[in-house]
């Protein structure tokens, strides 16, 4: 008989299903790759002591990377991303914008957590260059994952009752976020890992956690990337993903402006009035010619 449950875990074409009563088991896909994504519902039928993904219940968003070879994707049916970054290793702020971008794409809120701030002068450099996304509409937080911090409780608040996707490069303490939010978060971890025979997850698996015991918080673990391609996004619709430009583009004497060279462009005047920030603009060219020839820098 079908049953319905939420996929918490992913890997290849292994998820682990969690069922309304709590339980979980290892599901298989029909075909030779699963397209059950983390955060996804589904219909399956026991089969012994595993299960057969028989259906995926319609998304409501869906977010992932796309590069000119192959599409990457995170978790489905989220509420907000939660973009960790640190203030060593530096972060680059292209790979920031273009994360940005893909939620803006997908229409799911997203805010920015700067971490590492007891390293005082790299965090004071990179939190002033992360001033000009909140006026975006983009939530900054300070935190220290090593400290205590004033502003934890502030963000913690800002989780409940959402189910929140992490996202960062490696090495920004992503998983040391999420054992600090969820104590035991960790030997969870082992146990699906061991299940799915995956080895060490923190590269390889995506992993939804309850923060509550009513199952209304949650937060994924996701795996750290080096790389976040955009090419599912047409190059002339680029700005409309960007809310520092779109918010000038209306100004544009041409409809089709691709706020690079043409004449009156409300972008390029407001770039001029230091309306947008330099560096913005740079990503936006660097981007803009990226998706022109396709390829991924």
């Amino acid at each position: 008989m079908k049953q319905l449950g939420l996929v918490v875990s992913g890997h290849g074409r292994h998820v682990m299903v969690e069922s309304a009563d709590g339980s979980r088991r290892i599901c298989r896909s029909r075909g030779k790759k699963s397209l059950a994504l983390v955060g996804d519902q589904v219909w399956w039928t026991p089969t012994q002591d595993e299960g057969t993904i028989e259906s995926i219940e319609p998304r409501r968003n869906e977010f992932y990377r796309q590069d000119e070879l192959r599409t990457k994707s995170f978790a489905a049916n989220i509420d907000q991303l939660l973009i960790l970054i640190a203030a060593e290793p530096e972060f680059s702020e292209t790979q920031l914008t273009r994360a940005l971008i893909a939620a803006q794409a997908a229409q799911i809120k997203a805010f920015i957590v700067l971490n590492k701030s007891d390293l005082k002068a790299p965090f004071d450099e990179a939190w002033s260059k992360l001033q000009v996304y909140p006026s975006m509409g983009y939530p900054l937080f300070a935190l220290s994952l090593k400290h205590d911090h004033p502003s934890y409780e502030l963000l913690f608040q800002s989780l409940k009752g959402q189910m929140t996707l992490i996202l960062g490069p490696s090495g920004v303490g992503k998983s040391t976020f999420i054992n600090t939010a969820i104590p035991g978060a960790h030997i969870a971890t082992q146990e699906i890992s061991q299940a799915l025979n995956s080895g060490k997850h923190t590269t390889t698996a995506t992993n939804l956690y309850w923060v509550d015991e009513e199952h209304q918080t949650a937060l994924i673990d996701s795996p750290g990337f080096q790389s976040f391609g955009i090419h599912q996004i047409a190059a002339n619709e680029l700005s409309h993903f960007m809310p520092d430009f779109k918010s000038h583009a209306s100004s544009c004497r041409f409809y089709n402006c691709t706020h690079l060279h043409e004449p009156n462009c409300g972008v390029r005047e407001a770039l001029a009035q230091g309306l947008i920030n330099a560096s913005r603009y740079k990503i936006y060219q660097q981007l803009f010619e990226e998706l022109s020839l396709g390829r991924t820098y």
